[in-house]
């Protein structure tokens, strides 16, 4: 390790380093780009789930329009005249595919509705029809007549409108939120530059070798994929380039030979940022567990993401510090002889001070706090409707809401039965099941045919999911028929969601205890690291709750966002434990296991409260997209981030740590480094539980 980080911060190596990186990632990126594939209409469904065996089967109809709008055509006030009814006949005569079902009028004499279909199949084309449709019914209509477009198809569209440009408005916001939040920490106008730079350059080679690798291996991703992986890969990177420097500028203190400081910060950080960055993608890496195609695209591409920003951290970021003289920390610029974090007196030893006296007490307070902000999880509702799904409520939504006044709650989006029987007689089985308003046959071909059941209740209610589990039974007797529509989808992607959450949690935890115990070489202390993270994850997610209902109005919680929250704050926060264990191990060696944590805190507490500022502002960007599962997993995640900082790392597990003393380390204990130690990081040696420390 020594001649490596020696080699990374030698002159003429470090200039090389930096030019060819910087260069050849910048290079693959223009010449290569983004890999690019083409959605299909089950990226959204679980895997071998009910709907998906629909999707899959309606492909083979002759026919197999994407999906289909429906138009509503109303007053404000009174009821369309006739001549009204025949302008509307006249207009929805010139969309594409008019006349294959009849315009409808409410029984009140307020409504008319058009069933279009759009034949597309990925997301722009379905916006791009939808656009036009909605520029066609809105011209030239009478005089009160008003035309509005939802159904599925709009729905889609709507969608994708809050995507359009949202990769590129999340990497300006994500990266302004980092350096303003790095020229804070560093109070430096130079010194941001080069993480900033360093990450931001990592970031794009990462978006390209994400995609790529997800299409070598035939893995799905979507319009959020590459946002969120930006989010991810600066948040990260800027915590592991936030410890380097950190650990550069205290080394500096000590050394005279700045490439020498920042070998020896190098050797001592690289085993922290390693031990994170390997935790971190064995946690996203679980994600591939799930039964949905786009979850596991996430979680593949984030954690080819988490290596590249380790990778430019540890070997870009010092080599372009070192080049560079001391001046680049400007105007605090450290120097040799100035008193090192740990032994100084700042904050944080103070906090450790009262820690120290106290652990007990700060012990019983902390949980108690944190089981009063876990509370919330008690009343917390999970599936969020397709109507509240969007921060800003969009045309399709108000559509739905307006033609629910005068048609069967289902109208806009009936549920859609995919068969290979006789299409008469699954409509009849369809039409006795209770809560189903009507159904029909809307197109058959190849043996296939496609029967719409409308479902009385209001969408997304528990009655709706109830019908659509009544419509499969009824047709389990009937070869192979299947339900699919939004109603069907929503209940999928809910049971789907549960099984995801109790398969994943559990092996995360898992192969993050066994992580720590690796690298710490310890039992207790994994133990007690991995409850601190999930007692914080637990008060977030209550925490957040409260929030969503009384800040923001939120119904639910989508069914998506405690898994998300949970991968990304258990791995996360593993980041915060490792960078105070590593260097309390370090301290301990030196000066015992209460000291030595002490000592860690000292040293790490700024940093790690910068980290998590940082990390935390960056995935509360998230919230400048307005779909409300991206904003709820973005609070979570932020009051999460912040409260492990704060809070738990600060004040819970330090306490717990002095309460155990070296129990904390069991069965491994610090031991005194001999005379003429190396200054590598040190090692804990295993003692018999008798022997003194």
């Amino acid at each position: 390790m020594r001649s490596v980080t020696d080699r990374i911060t030698r002159k003429w190596w470090a200039v090389a380093i930096v030019v060819l990186a910087l260069a050849g990632a910048m290079g693959v990126v223009s010449a290569v780009g983004e890999a690019q594939r083409t959605a299909s209409s089950a990226d959204a469904l679980p895997i071998g789930s009910d709907s998906a065996a629909a999707t899959q089967l309606r492909d083979r109809l002759p026919e197999s329009e994407g999906s289909t709008a429906v138009v509503v055509f109303s007053k404000a006030s009174g009821t369309l005249s006739p001549a009204d009814v025949t302008a509307i006949e006249d207009r929805v005569a010139q969309l594409p595919g008019a006349g294959r079902a009849p315009v409808q009028r409410s029984e009140d004499g307020t409504a008319v509705l058009a069933v279009v279909p759009v034949d597309a199949t990925d997301a722009t084309a379905t916006a791009d029809l939808v656009a036009d449709i909605r520029t066609t019914v809105k011209t030239d209509l009478p005089a009160g007549v008003t035309a509005q477009v939802t159904g599925p198809a709009a729905v889609q569209a709507d969608l994708a409108a809050v995507f359009a440009g949202a990769n590129t408005r999340l990497l300006i916001a994500t990266a302004s939120v980092v350096a303003l939040l790095l020229v804070l920490t560093y109070r430096s106008p130079i010194l941001w530059i080069f993480p900033l730079v360093v990450v931001g350059v990592a970031d794009r080679l990462a978006a390209v070798l994400a995609t790529h690798t997800l299409a070598a291996f035939s893995v799905t991703w979507d319009e959020s994929t590459i946002g969120i992986l930006s989010v991810l890969v600066f948040g990260a990177g800027t915590d592991y380039a936030l410890l380097l420097i950190s650990r550069y500028r205290d080394e500096l203190r000590s050394h005279h030979d700045r490439r020498e400081a920042m070998s020896l910060a190098l050797r001592r950080t690289a085993e922290a940022v390693l031990s994170s960055a390997v935790t971190v993608v064995i946690g996203l890496l679980t994600l591939l567990l799930s039964l949905f195609p786009a979850t596991r695209g996430l979680g593949l591409a984030c954690a080819v993401g988490v290596v590249v920003a380790a990778v430019f951290v540890l070997l870009v970021l010092p080599a372009a510090l070192v080049i560079f003289d001391r001046w680049i920390f400007w105007p605090k610029v450290p120097r040799e002889g100035q008193a090192a974090l740990a032994d100084g007196h700042s904050l944080w030893r103070r906090v450790g001070d009262r820690v120290a006296a106290h652990p007990k007490r700060i012990i019983s307070v902390t949980l108690v706090v944190l089981a009063v902000m876990a509370a919330g999880i008690a009343a917390i509702d999970t599936g969020l409707k397709s109507s509240d799904q969007f921060l800003k409520k969009p045309e399709a939504i108000a559509a739905s809401e307006r033609l629910a006044q005068s048609f069967p709650a289902g109208s806009a989006d009936p549920a859609v039965i995919v068969t290979t029987a006789d299409p008469d007689a699954v409509a009849s089985a369809a039409k006795d099941v209770p809560g189903i308003a009507g159904a029909r046959t809307v197109k058959r071909g190849a043996g296939v045919a496609e029967v719409d059941a409308v479902i009385e209740a209001a969408p997304g209610s528990d009655e709706a999911a109830q019908t659509v589990r009544d419509l499969r039974t009824a047709l389990a007797a009937l070869p192979e028929s299947h339900v699919a529509g939004t109603e069907a989808v929503a209940l999928d992607q809910a049971e789907a969601s549960s099984r995801d959450r109790l398969v994943i949690f559990p092996i995360v935890l898992v192969l993050v205890l066994l992580a720590l115990g690796l690298l710490l070489r310890s039992v207790v202390a994994p133990l007690v690291l991995v409850s601190t993270v999930v007692a914080t994850y637990l008060a977030s997610v209550g925490a957040s709750w409260w929030i969503f209902t009384k800040v923001f109005g939120f119904s639910a919680l989508d069914d998506s966002a405690p898994l998300f929250a949970f991968v990304f704050l258990v791995a996360l926060g593993v980041d915060y434990n490792i960078f105070l264990v590593t260097r309390a191990r370090e301290e301990s060696r030196l000066h015992g296991a209460r000291q030595g944590m002490l000592r860690g805190l000292a040293a790490t507490g700024g940093v790690i409260t910068s980290a998590g500022v940082l990390l935390a502002a960056v995935f509360a960007v998230l919230g400048v997209l307005p779909l409300v599962v991206l904003a709820q997993i973005g609070v979570i995640i932020c009051v999460g981030v912040l409260l492990d900082t704060l809070v738990v790392r600060t004040l819970l597990v330090p306490a717990i740590a002095v309460v155990l003393g070296d129990r904390f380390w069991w069965p491994r204990r610090p031991h005194p480094a001999p005379d003429g130690a190396s200054d590598e990081a040190p090692e804990l040696v295993a003692t018999s539980s008798a022997s003194k420390p």
